[in-house]
C-alpha cells in the first residue's frame, strides 16, 4: 500500500473566504516506511497571509512573490498523490483548501484523484479521548523528536506527521515484530515444510496397580458427587 502523509501552510483559516495554500509538504510511505521520496512545494498565493497566520508559519509574500502558482504544479501534485491513500492532520482543513484550489482549475475535488483519505486526527481521538491530540501533543506523547519545530512547516510537519501515525497504528505491527508484516508471517509459515504423521506410531504407557487404585477412587469420588456414572470406562492394568 502506499502512502502519502500530507501538511499545508496556508494564508489564513477559510479557504471560502479567499485565504490560499502557498506550502505543500508531502511524505511517501510504502508498506508503512518512509521511501525518502518527498514533495515540496513553496507556492505564490496571489494574497498576503494573515497576521496570525504569518506567525504561524512565518513565509512572507517577499519570499513568495517568485514562486509558482498553484496553477503552475496542479498537475505535478496530482500525479504524484495518484491513487495513493492520504493521511492528514485535521483532514478537512487541508482537503477543503486543496478542493478549492482544485475548483478554480476546474478540476474535480482531491477524493477523485486518491485512494482515500485518513484522518489522524479522528484515529488520535479514538485512542485518547478528552486528552490533547494536536500534532505535538502527539510527539510529546509517543516520544516523537520535534524539538526543531519552531515554526510550522508543511514538509517538516509531514515528515513528523509520518512517525506519529506509524506510532498511532502500530497495535497490529507489534504481534508479529516491527520487521514482519501478519502477511509477511503467513507467507514465512506456508513455505515450511510439512511432515506426514499418519504413519506415526506414539507409545502406550500403562498404569501399574497402584496408579490403577488411585485413579478408581478418585472416579468414584466424581460420581459421588455428580450423582453421575462416569462415562469412560475403568479397565483395570493387564501387568503391575
Amino acid at each position: 500500500m502506499r502512502q502519502v502523509v500530507l501538511d499545508t501552510e496556508t494564508t489564513g483559516l477559510s479557504a471560502q473566504d479567499g485565504d490560499r495554500i502557498l506550502e505543500i509538504g508531502c511524505v511517501e510511505l510504502v508498506q508503512r516506511r518512509p521511501t525518502g521520496h518527498h514533495l515540496h512545494l513553496y507556492i505564490n498565493p496571489e494574497r498576503d497571509s494573515h497576521p496570525d497566520a504569518l506567525k504561524v508559519h512565518g513565509i512572507t509574500s517577499e519570499f513568495l512573490s517568485d514562486k509558482p502558482k498553484f496553477a503552475d504544479v496542479a498537475e505535478s501534485l496530482l500525479a504524484y498523490l495518484a491513487g495513493a491513500e492520504i493521511i492528514i492532520h485535521n483532514a478537512p482543513f487541508d482537503v477543503g483548501f486543496l478542493d478549492r484550489e482544485l475548483e478554480r482549475l476546474g478540476r474535480g475535488p482531491l477524493s477523485e484523484h486518491v485512494h482515500g483519505v485518513i484522518d489522524s486526527l479522528v484515529l488520535a481521538k479514538e485512542q485518547y479521548p478528552g486528552k490533547r491530540n494536536s500534532l505535538d501533543a502527539l510527539c510529546d506523547r509517543l516520544e516523537v523528536d520535534n524539538s526543531g519545530r519552531t515554526l510550522h512547516g508543511a514538509l517538516l510537519d509531514a515528515e513528523l506527521l509520518a512517525e506519529v501515525y506509524i506510532r498511532l497504528t502500530r497495535g497490529q505491527e507489534a504481534l508479529y515484530g516491527e520487521q514482519e508484516s501478519a502477511s509477511t508471517v503467513v507467507a514465512n509459515q506456508a513455505s515450511q515444510p510439512t511432515f506426514d504423521l499418519s504413519q506415526l506410531q506414539l507409545p502406550v504407557v500403562q498404569p501399574n496397580t497402584a496408579e490403577w487404585q488411585a485413579h478408581q477412587a478418585l472416579l468414584a469420588e466424581v460420581e459421588k458427587a455428580s450423582g453421575q456414572t462416569v462415562a469412560w470406562p475403568a479397565t483395570a492394568p493387564t501387568s503391575p
